[in-house]
Parts: structure tokens; C-alpha cells; sequence
């Protein structure tokens, strides 16, 4: 058997020298590379169908000169701030199908299941807390039930974390506490994942495929609603702390700390992460090309700071300013969730079931335990996003989550850049797709169009985005 030397070695005598391809094998995770150099380098992944959030971000961009044009009271400060909170509710719920949506699933009930949090929230408040009376003995049987079987269901999969919130929302259930805003939401969000544990149970142990298990529960979630709430019924959340959720506002002084920690925080992370990689030698983006884009985020958020700590009220009576209670929630989702997927474990495995399943499974990840767990994270973002688009309305009615809700979460995700077919996303593009949506609806209310052209105008832009997504891939498939 002939034997090599090691790239880089001196030759051996008698032995023939070190490979050339073995060096620039490796090479990459060593050489650094000019602006020149990863500007062309960027230029050919999109070529080759590498096109992750540039749609969306065109898009973007050609809607707020469009709307801007049509419109004199788009740009209008009271209008931008509205138009933060009158996205926030779907974007959230976006971001949980971001999860599904990796593994190449989809979750049909992620609306109606937020509608049941929202409905239950409701109801503990306007009945006192007092459940057993506001669903009666046998609903609310069930309902206890449903929780402990949720409970159960966490420790089969072995989901730890998920053991605790049913856990939580049966005792806040059984021992009667009186109303508090606080103690609903988080009432909210555990019944939101012991919802979440049942679906991923049918999914992953199962096996029925996603798409019936979430047809199923969407239509029984609405019933489930609809006995919660009575048909023709609304719940109205009259509490201060529910309604500024959406509806509030931070102080200015508060607003420019919320700056300096989000920018600031951004700033710290990519930077260290750059320099970090200069150090130890790793290829990384040119230095200007990451200051730059540090820059450009830091000054954005500047100017969206200051202008929403001016007062945008009509009336010389009334100050309304400072940067709405929802842009921090979605910040730390944001956060949260791009760090859960870009630097654990768990996300890591999430990228790898949905690129190969089998390969997964070859490689030792649990698989069962990850699909079950991205419809628990689904689920409890959407009793988030239903906490936020409840207190928007500042009621809970029988079509709480029903309707275009899923539709509009779905198409945020995927107009923002994530697969359909799995594997491919990220948080950050739910907030994209989210703002894109809010842009559409927001923009066409403004200029008096009817909602049968919203939903048309909705629907052209989810089928592009869907389109391009289908020809990227088709595309990089083929190189």
C-alpha cells in the first residue's frame, strides 16, 4: 500500500510529494476572502437559487414606496405604530410554523388552537377564575383531564421542559385563583403547549401525517370554542394590563434603553462572533462588509426609535409616544428563537431531520421526540400571538384564531423565506413575511379597498413566494 504525506509536510524521500487538492480542500475554513471576493461569492449562491429573505426584502421595499405614493397618511407617525401592533398577533404565530415548517410539516390548527388559549384567558377573567363555573362540570372534567394527559404525553416523548406549563395550568385551574392579567396569560401560553404535546403525540408516535392530525384539530378547536364562548357570544377583556399589550406603549426613557440594549445587543453578538473567527483563524465575511451591516441595523433602529418617541397623537390634550409594547415581545421571540436554532443542539437537530430524516435517524437524533417538539413550540407561540391580537381587538369571540388568521401566519413564514419543503428558514423570516402582510393589509385599508381585494392581493404574494421557493430549489437541485 502506497503511503502520503500530510498536506503541508515536507516530502518524504521515496514517497511522492503532498497533494495540491488536499490543501485547498481545507483551505476554506483558513483562507480569508476580499469584499471583492464575498460579494461574488454571494452573487453566485443567488444565482444558484440561494435566495433565503432578498425576495421578501424587494418586496418590502416596493410596497412602502407604493403605499407611500398612493397614500398621504401612510408614513404618518400614528400610522407606523399601528402598523406594528396590527402585525404583531400573526407574526408571532409565524414564528412557531417557522419550527414546523423545518421539519417540511404544516400545523392547519395553529389558528384555532391560539382561539382556544385566547377563549380560555376570557374566560378565567370575566368568570372570576372560577372555571368550574364559567365552563361547567363536564367541560371543565375534560378540560382537566386534557391537561393531565398532556402532562403524561410530555414524559413519554421525553420533552421535559413541556411537563411543567400543563402542570401549572391545572393547578392554576383547580386551587381558583382570583383574576389577575399576569396569571391568565400565563394560564394562556400552558394550555397553549399541553395543546401543542397532543398534536406532536398524534404526529411522531402515531404517525398519522400532519396534515390530517391539524385539519382534525382545527375543526375541533373550533368547536371547542365555540362551547367556550357560545355562538354569537363575545368575552370582552376589560383589564388595563390585557389591553396595553398591544395597545401600549413604552416611555420614551424606557424606548431609547429598549435602543441601546436590542442594538447594542445585536452589535456585540455579530461582531464577536466576526472577530472571534479572525482569531482562531476561520474564514469569516470581510471586516467592512460586517460593520457595514452592523451599521446599517444600528441607525434603522435609531431613526424607528426616535420617530416613535415623538408624539403621533391628533389631539393637543393627549400625548401618545414611545415604541409599542409588541416591538420588544417580537425582539425577544426573535432573540430566543434564532439563538435556539443557530446554536444548540436542538436546532441543529431540527436542520438535520428536515434535510434528511434518515440520515437523522442514522446519526442517533431522536426523531419522534423533534418532530413532536416543534408542534409544542408552534402551539405555545400561537397562544402568544393570541394574547397580542386579543388584546388588539379587546375581545374574544367564536372566530378567535378562525378565518385568515392561519392562512396569514402560514404565508408570513413562507413569503419571508422559509421552505415548504423543509430544512430551510429561519425566525428572522417570519418577521419579514409578518411585516409584509401588515404592509398589504395596512396599505390597502388605507386607500378604501374592499377585503375581497386584500385577500386576492394576500394570495398573489403567497403564490409567489411559494413559486420561488419551488424554482430556487429546482434550481439548486440542478447545479
Amino acid at each position: 500500500m502506497t503511503e502520503t504525506s500530510p498536506a503541508g509536510a515536507p516530502p518524504t524521500p521515496g514517497l511522492p510529494p503532498p497533494r495540491a487538492e488536499a490543501v485547498s480542500d481545507f483551505g476554506i475554513d483558513t483562507t480569508a476572502r476580499s469584499t471583492t471576493e464575498a460579494l461574488r461569492d454571494y452573487v453566485a449562491r443567488v444565482r444558484g437559487g440561494e435566495l433565503g429573505s432578498l425576495p421578501a426584502l424587494f418586496g418590502l421595499i416596493v410596497l412602502l414606496v407604493l403605499f407611500s405614493v398612493a397614500s398621504d397618511s401612510f408614513l404618518t407617525l400614528g400610522n407606523i405604530a399601528n402598523l406594528l401592533a396590527q402585525g404583531a398577533g400573526v407574526t408571532i404565530i409565524a414564528m412557531g410554523l417557522v419550527f414546523v415548517l423545518l421539519l417540511g410539516e404544516i400545523d392547519l390548527s395553529a389558528g384555532t388552537a391560539s382561539g382556544v388559549t385566547a377563549a380560555v384567558l376570557a374566560l378565567h377573567l370575566v368568570s372570576g377564575g372560577n372555571l368550574l363555573g364559567g365552563m361547567g362540570i363536564g367541560v371543565f372534567l375534560a378540560f382537566c383531564v386534557l391537561l393531565l394527559a398532556a402532562a403524561a404525553l410530555a414524559v413519554q416523548l421525553k420533552i421535559w421542559a413541556a411537563v411543567i406549563p400543563p402542570v401549572i395550568a391545572l393547578l392554576i385551574v383547580l386551587i381558583g385563583f382570583g383574576p389577575n392579567p399576569w396569571l391568565e396569560m400565563l394560564l394562556a401560553i400552558c394550555v397553549g403547549t399541553s395543546i401543542g404535546l397532543l398534536t406532536g403525540f398524534a404526529v411522531s408516535r402515531i404517525g398519522i401525517p400532519s396534515f390530517v392530525v391539524t385539519l382534525a384539530l382545527f375543526l375541533a378547536w373550533q368547536g371547542v370554542i365555540l362551547q367556550l364562548i357560545g355562538s354569537g357570544g363575545t368575552l370582552a377583556l376589560q383589564n388595563d394590563t390585557l389591553f396595553a399589550v398591544a395597545n401600549g406603549n413604552l416611555p420614551v426613557l424606557a424606548s431609547w434603553v429598549l435602543f441601546l440594549v436590542a442594538a447594542g445587543g445585536y452589535a456585540a453578538v455579530v461582531l464577536g462572533r466576526h472577530f472571534g473567527r479572525l482569531r482562531t483563524g476561520l474564514v469569516t465575511q470581510p471586516t467592512p462588509l460586517v460593520l457595514t451591516k452592523v451599521a446599517v441595523v444600528v441607525v434603522l433602529a435609531a431613526i424607528g426609535t426616535f420617530l416613535l418617541t415623538l408624539n403621533r397623537s391628533q389631539s393637543s390634550l393627549i400625548v401618545i409616544s414611545g415604541v409599542p409594547y409588541v416591538v420588544p415581545i417580537i425582539l425577544a421571540l426573535l432573540a430566543v428563537g434564532t439563538y435556539v436554532l443557530d446554536r444548540t443542539a436542538y436546532g441543529r437537530h431540527i436542520y438535520a431531520v428536515g434535510g434528511n430524516i434518515e440520515a437523522a435517524r442514522r446519526a442517533g437524533i431522536n426523531v419522534p421526540r423533534i418532530r413532536a417538539s416543534v408542534f409544542v413550540v408552534s402551539a405555545s407561540l400561537a397562544a402568544i400571538g393570541a394574547i397580542v391580537y386579543s388584546s388588539k381587538v379587546g375581545s374574544v369571540d367564536p372566530n378567535a384564531g378562525n378565518g385568515t388568521v392561519l392562512l396569514y401566519a402560514v404565508g408570513a413564514a413562507v413569503i419571508g423565506g422559509t421552505s415548504l419543503f423543509g430544512g430551510k428558514g429561519r425566525m428572522s423570516n417570519a418577521v419579514i413575511g409578518g411585516t409584509v402582510i401588515a404592509l398589504v393589509q395596512n396599505g390597502l385599508g388605507l386607500l378604501r379597498q374592499p377585503a375581497s381585494v386584500v385577500l386576492v392581493v394576500t394570495g398573489v404574494v403567497l403564490l409567489l413566494a411559494a413559486a420561488v421557493d419551488a424554482l430556487s430549489r429546482r434550481r439548486a437541485a440542478a447545479r
